[in-house]
């Protein structure tokens, strides 16, 4: 099922972060869905450290695989 929201564009910082560790395949392998969610919760962060803490959450669940904003996932 194709995604009916807006996709959130991906800032630099994220695309820089995906790039750096080797997880843009891990992260491009995700449904839309997922995608979506994880921008737009990053970037609705307040602070820079909350945005910081939820980038690193992102990149840690790409990197185990099987896991969605600590929820299993079975993709």
């Amino acid at each position: 099922m194709a995604l009916q929201r807006t996709l959130n564009p991906m800032p630099d910082f994220v695309r820089k972060a995906l790039d750096d560790e080797g997880l843009r395949s891990a992260y491009e392998a995700r449904p839309d869905y997922q995608k979506n969610d994880y921008l737009g919760w990053i970037v609705r962060a307040k602070r820079p450290e909350t945005q910081a803490k939820r980038l690193r959450q992102m990149l840690d669940e790409l990197t185990s695989g099987g896991v969605y904003m600590k929820m299993r996932w079975n993709g």
